[in-house]
């Protein structure tokens, strides 16, 4: 079995890299892919860049260079809901991207021109992996519609959009773009990410970021092990 992970963070690979095996690195399209072995399971990973655009090139790439069975894309969100605090962990039961809008010809808001879907579901039997292992860690997390978009989203009118369209639990910039580039090319996905900030929470960014970036990989690993188990 080969998994792909496309991060957000560059600390986020680089601590994946220590548990590989047998390294190799390919550049395409700018995008470094590191590939190697976690036991019995083959692993290549990637930091996609920010945005959709870096995020679709990096996916696509992965996908017709690669061959995963599955893609995971692990990084940070910032949440848009009470139950889900810094360092919480929201789990994408589908994704969706915030800012498509066709809506001035009749379209509703978030619809993907070309595939007419809002909602693209992540694979529910990787959802459930990454829960329980997230449950393992003792983690607080939720599962639910993770937004994306090319905005950094500040502003309570923006996630109250997000939230009152989308049901969304958590924005960011990559999952949705990620999530489209799987579903047309049939290639199962997952998006797990840390929350970064949540209303009236404070934290320096640095500490957060490899406390994140550590919680992740984390998760994933345990993943991958379980994964090795069932297939050994």
């Amino acid at each position: 079995m080969k998994i792909g992970i496309i991060g957000a963070m560059q600390m986020e690979v680089d601590n994946l890299k220590e548990a590989l095996q047998n390294q190799q690195i390919t550049t395409i399209s700018g995008v470094e892919f590191v590939s190697g072995t976690i036991g019995n399971i083959e692993v290549v990973a990637a930091v996609s860049g920010v945005g959709k655009v870096f995020a679709a090139i990096c996916t696509e790439a992965m996908i017709l260079h690669f061959a995963p069975d599955c893609v995971i894309n692990i990084g940070v969100a910032g949440s848009l809901t009470r139950d889900l605090s810094v360092l919480d962990i929201a789990v994408a039961k589908a994704v969706c991207q915030h800012d498509m809008d066709t809506s001035p010809i009749g379209d509703p808001v978030g619809l993907l021109s070309g595939i007419n879907e809002i909602l693209l579901p992540a694979d529910q039997e990787l959802v459930e992996l990454l829960c329980s292992c997230i449950k393992e860690e003792g983690i607080n997390y939720r599962k639910g519609i993770i937004a994306s978009g090319d905005q950094f989203i500040a502003r309570d009118e923006q996630r109250d959009f997000i939230r009152d369209h989308f049901e969304a639990i958590a924005a960011e910039m990559e999952g949705g773009s990620i999530g489209h580039v799987c579903y047309v090319n049939k290639v199962p996905f997952a998006v797990l990410r840390a929350i970064s900030d949540s209303e009236g929470a404070e934290m320096d960014y640095q500490t957060f970021a490899e406390r994140a970036a550590e919680r992740s990989i984390d998760v994933i690993l345990k993943a991958i092990a379980k994964l090795d188990s069932c297939n050994s």
